[in-house]
């Protein structure tokens, strides 16, 4: 699917708030609120976005997250696949550099984070597992792929 400028303009828009109303959303971009659903729609069906409730992991009695640094010897896909099958991951990547996988994960207290940890590290090929546990989030943003596309070029 490609995003025009009013897609990407009615991304914005609920990026602020999931739940404002199509005929608010068709007032700002210059559409009918029916052109609008049917934007969000195709949106929401080829996976371009989501609407779903961002939830705060301590209210939710999650008050242990950190992020996971893992190597794999072997087939990282294989690994990754049984790893994001764990509950408690809510992120894994593939990257590039020094380690192979970074897992987020959230747990309700020390004990369950290590048991995770200990299960994510029985996972066949895993070799090593670092763990960076969380103290304070300084940022963060569900803003992604709305920002003027060449506003990080300088000169």
């Amino acid at each position: 699917m490609t995003l025009d400028e009013t897609n990407r303009s009615i991304i914005r828009l609920l990026q602020v708030d999931g739940r404002r109303a199509y005929a608010d959303i068709a007032k700002e971009v210059g559409l009918s609120e029916a052109a609008v659903r049917q934007r969000v729609r195709r949106m929401l069906d080829t996976g371009v976005i989501q609407i779903v409730a961002v939830t705060d992991q301590i209210q939710m009695g999650y008050p242990r997250a950190a992020m996971i640094a893992i190597n794999v010897d072997g087939d990282v896909q294989a690994a990754a696949a049984k790893i994001a099958a764990i509950d408690e991951v809510d992120y894994l990547v593939s990257t590039a550099g020094g380690i192979d996988l970074l897992a987020e994960v959230f747990a309700t207290h020390d004990e369950h984070l290590f048991d995770l940890l200990n299960r994510i590290r029985a996972v066949p090929g895993v070799r090593h597992a670092q763990t960076y546990m969380y103290f304070k989030i300084h940022k963060q943003t569900y803003q992604w792929g709305t920002h003027d596309q060449h506003s990080a070029i300088r000169d």
